[in-house]
């Protein structure tokens, strides 16, 4: 069973009806117990970082979720996912992040010929062939929806770039922690693809 964590927000039916048509048995919660003994977790996000971190903590969960990524279980993060998962954000200043990874989220640059928020399909540059990159090809599309993005302070975690007016680090993956600026749920068969590798991860049948 995999975890999608409700936390108030996030874009969960996406990602709940993408694990559901790949076959995989999911649950919506925010239940501690519950997020501690499935087989693997999801964090999605949608909104602004405070926001995001803000409702976990009234929900109690942010410590649980901290739990959850020690025990070593399979744990993916998702757009703002992924950005929790560092110090904190230029977005929402004196808001600390999850602190799992160093760095800080940084507001793409605002240049004359770019759209922010940065919202559509780009090319991925895949540095890690392995987790939920098994079997995706370099220069995939995958899709993006951000106006903030990660510059990793440890430039070994990151696993895929890439570029909107500046190098974006687009995924990072260390030990059993996975997350993706782009939108799996939204990218077609490659993000399908993605999450089917991290449910082989997870070893749920």
């Amino acid at each position: 069973m995999i975890t999608i964590i409700d936390y108030g927000a996030g874009n969960i039916q996406s990602v709940y009806k993408a694990l559901k048509f790949i076959g995989c048995e999911c649950k919506v919660t925010n239940d501690k117990k519950e997020i501690m003994t499935n087989d693997g977790a999801i964090l999605p996000g949608q909104g602004s970082f405070g926001d995001c971190m803000k409702s976990m903590e009234n929900l109690g969960i942010k410590e649980t979720v901290k739990e959850f990524i020690h025990t070593g279980k399979p744990f993916l993060g998702i757009c703002v996912g992924l950005q929790l998962l560092f110090e904190g954000s230029e977005e929402s200043e004196n808001i600390n992040g999850l602190s799992i990874f160093k760095g800080k989220i940084r507001r793409i640059p605002n240049k004359a010929n770019l759209k922010i928020p940065h919202m559509g399909w780009n090319s991925l540059k895949i540095l890690k062939k392995d987790g939920i990159f098994k079997g995706i090809e370099d220069n995939s599309h995958v899709y993006f929806v951000h106006s903030y993005y990660l510059n990793a302070e440890d430039r070994n975690i990151v696993s895929s770039q890439t570029e909107y007016g500046v190098t974006i680090d687009a995924s990072v993956s260390f030990n059993n922690v996975t997350a993706t600026q782009f939108h799996p749920e939204k990218s077609g068969e490659t993000g399908l693809r993605m999450l089917k590798n991290f449910v082989e991860m997870c070893e749920v049948k």
